[in-house]
């Protein structure tokens, strides 16, 4: 394996998984080049004339969607612990005798223990998105056939669009579709708030299939998922459970010390002069953060203060903040909890977006630099900021994990590209 220096000074490998990979060049430093990538063109005379698009089972639609050997296949993590669908389709990929399988979802959950014995047998190859609880303790020994692949949201975007990663199938897991494709994830008996982490998917794939616990007739009003680009809907008995999109991360702290160090931060929000009339800000869904935004909303509250937008993910802490008038919009990134999903549903001003239009930066520009403050957890930083939000101290990987064994590629676009 041929290793390079990057512009952080670390050796990384020019190849991982056989395929070509660009070194970190430092910020601002890489400029892509070329088109983005063009999925193939399709054609109504291959589809139903009536527009209903509903296959009997999952293993049909995979059937019509030439799943082989050596696919990528591309799931979403908006249902979170809940997803039941995920493992329901690893299942019927082994049914089928497929085998090495690049699984590409946008996150995975402890709920997803279920595929170590697909990894163990080779059904799948490979991971290349966050691996969290048993999946990372699994990684971090270096168990897995391949090489995984670490992506942030909006890396894993840019690297469908660019096609740094084709995906084959697409398999979207949405609350509420009808027999076109047409898909929201705001409503139905499984509602997640927004499908946003799966719109690179439904644009660039070669196949989408549409899985639904809630098929309702034509149209799906709003959609979140555009039908069109969708060629296969199948109903199942349930997608999961939706009170398990609520982790145990999306409560508020109760130890003294970080709900001072939240205090703090809203004190020095003030102090700097961000906290004036139009100003915009992002909080995550950790505890000390969502402790953060509480006492930010006091502050704001107590000098008449009103946000434009706020950058979610939402939770019922930023609900309550655009429902008591102290911000104009939420321009929501992925629902943390429940009340998110209902405020979604019933709020114009609550808005779904895609990691498109947040964090990628082969765009024409992006949500991220034209946020005043952003306030987001980390698992370790050190005096000069660097900051570690992908393993925990004992070096196994936390939410967006990086430390291997074997080996491990952090893909991170916020700036530029790869840092390999």
């Amino acid at each position: 394996m041929k290793l390079v220096k990057n512009a952080a000074g670390r050796f990384v490998p020019t190849s991982v998984n056989g395929e070509k990979q660009v070194p970190f060049k430092g910020v601002n430093k890489h400029k892509p080049i070329g088109n983005k990538v063009s999925p193939k063109i399709s054609s109504c005379i291959d589809f139903p004339s009536d527009g209903n698009k509903v296959v009997k089972n999952l293993r049909e639609a995979l059937k019509k969607a030439g799943l082989k050997n050596g696919m990528t296949i591309s799931t979403h993590h908006h249902l979170r612990n809940g997803d039941v669908v995920t493992n329901m389709l690893f299942d019927t990929i082994k049914s089928m005798g497929i085998k090495n399988i690049r699984w590409f979802p946008s996150a995975s959950f402890p709920c997803h223990e279920h595929l170590i014995k697909y990894l163990d047998d080779g059904t799948i190859h490979h991971i290349e998105g966050s691996m969290n609880g048993p999946l990372g303790r699994y990684t971090t020994k270096g168990k897995m056939k391949g090489t995984g692949v670490l992506r942030s949201h909006g890396g894993r975007y840019q690297s469908i669009q660019d096609g740094e990663v084709k995906v084959d199938i697409a398999v979207i897991a949405a609350p509420t579709a009808d027999p076109f494709g047409n898909a929201t994830g705001d409503r139905g008996p499984s509602a997640c708030g927004l499908l946003g982490f799966a719109l690179a998917d439904s644009q660039y794939a070669d196949k989408v299939i549409v899985v639904t616990d809630n098929l309702i007739p034509f149209p799906c009003i709003p959609w979140q998922i555009q039908g069109n680009n969708v060629d296969h809907v199948v109903q199942v008995k349930s997608l999961g459970d939706p009170s398990k999109i609520v982790s145990g991360t999306t409560e508020v702290t109760k130890s003294p010390d970080r709900l001072l160090i939240a205090e703090y931060i809203a004190q020095f929000v003030e102090d700097a002069g961000i906290l004036k009339d139009g100003f915009s800000f992002q909080a995550g869904a950790g505890g000390t953060t969502l402790a953060f935004a509480l006492f930010l909303k006091e502050k704001m509250k107590a000098k008449g203060i009103k946000a434009r937008f706020v950058r979610g993910g939402s939770t019922k802490y930023l609900v309550e903040m655009l429902e008591e008038g102290l911000t104009d919009y939420i321009l929501d990134g992925q629902t943390f909890d429940l009340e998110g999903v209902r405020s979604m549903r019933e709020n114009a001003n609550h808005v779904n977006t895609s990691p498109f239009t947040s964090y990628n930066f082969h765009g024409k520009g992006n949500f991220a630099s034209m946020l005043d403050t952003v306030v987001l957890g980390a698992t370790e930083v050190d005096i000069n900021f660097n900051a570690n939000v992908v393993s925990h101290s004992d070096g196994y990987f936390a939410s967006r994990n990086w430390r291997l064994a074997k080996l491990f590629i952090f893909k991170m676009y916020y700036s530029c590209n790869p840092i390999i």
